[in-house]
């Protein structure tokens, strides 16, 4: 990845601040997407710096929720078998990634990209068109890309849900609570961080708190909303100056949709500006409570990042298999 295409500085630099598409349709590069910049380099100095004490904490919350899921996706579904009678078993998974922590791949949302002949087109990253991607021949942007070599870096933080308990600000994850940027450079100050090129940002907004003091039929009207509200960071041309400015790897929640929804500002959508724009994946619903914990325990908010997502060429999502070690 050493010869990747070198990044505008800042988002004043970016000829089209809506779609950053450097590589070549098709490539490994492209693939990639803004994972090409956690080169070896980058990950060997998060390594040095940020495993100190050999804490390990997994971010990956209960495969099984949300359950049931919002938005009519599939339920999860767990079978043990016998594979040869009275000698060992087996086990079946039926799961959409999406119900559970993920990463949100550069298959799953589009963005409008109009042209003369067809204002109603739209575009996943790289120009890739839907077509491609129901293709069962094209790998184009699948998950397979990042299966090669994982997630691996410096990851960073930034903890609301303490923040709003010191400041006494209700919080309900699934809610239409914005989390505005002056709130997370606050958070930034206060914590003394010091972003780093390729960093992994983290944002802990509450949900499975939220999910917990939930009873079976509130969770049950929660999937069943034709619309359902979940909280997250405002979408502003701030916040994507401030996502670019700072060349962020990845980012991910513990929030359903990462950014607040449904969006308060459609034109800054971050889904269509992060991954399909510049190609930055999007993790939802990681499990960031003992996280937390173990940050404020050790009076640091940084720890080094690992995620193997799962080796499916085609994939549009993938549970994280994400650790973060101190």
């Amino acid at each position: 990845m050493s010869g990747t295409t070198p990044l505008p500085e800042k988002f004043d630099d970016l000829p089209d601040k809506r779609r950053y598409w450097p590589a070549p349709a098709g490539s490994e590069e492209e693939g990639l997407g803004m994972l090409r910049i956690l080169t070896p380099e980058i990950v060997a100095d998060a390594a040095r710096t940020q495993i100190q004490t050999g804490e390990r904490v997994c971010l990956n919350w209960n495969i099984e929720n949300l359950s049931p899921p919002g938005f009519g996706r599939k339920p999860f579904e767990h079978r043990i078998k016998w594979v040869a009678e009275g000698v060992a078993f087996d086990d079946e998974y039926h799961f959409n990634p999406q119900q559970s922590s993920q990463w949100d791949g550069l298959r799953h949302h589009n963005a409008p990209a109009p042209t003369p002949e067809n204002p109603q087109r739209r575009v996943f990253y790289g120009g890739t068109t839907s077509e491609e991607i129901i293709d069962t021949d094209s790998p184009r942007i699948g998950i397979g890309h990042w299966a090669k070599k994982g997630i691996a870096g410096r990851g960073v933080l930034i903890d609301y849900v303490s923040y709003a308990e010191k400041r006494g600000i209700p919080l309900n994850a699934l809610s239409r609570q914005m989390i505005s940027l002056d709130e997370v450079q606050e958070i930034v100050q206060e914590c003394n961080i010091t972003f780093q090129k390729g960093d992994i940002f983290f944002l802990r907004v509450g949900l499975p708190r939220t999910w917990a003091a939930m009873s079976p039929e509130q969770r049950k009207a929660y999937s069943e909303q034709p619309m359902p509200q979940h909280a997250g960071i405002e979408q502003s041309e701030r916040v994507l100056r401030f996502m670019w400015d700072h060349h962020f790897a990845a980012v991910a929640s513990d929030a359903v949709s990462f950014e607040v929804f449904p969006a308060i500002n459609e034109e800054y959508d971050l889904h269509h500006h992060l991954l399909a724009g510049w190609g930055v994946p999007i993790g939802e619903m990681f499990d960031l409570e003992e996280l937390a914990a173990t940050c404020k325990k050790l009076g640091r908010w940084s720890f080094f990042i690992s995620s193997s997502p799962l080796n499916c060429a085609r994939g549009v999502s993938s549970p994280p298999n994400c650790m973060a070690i101190f």
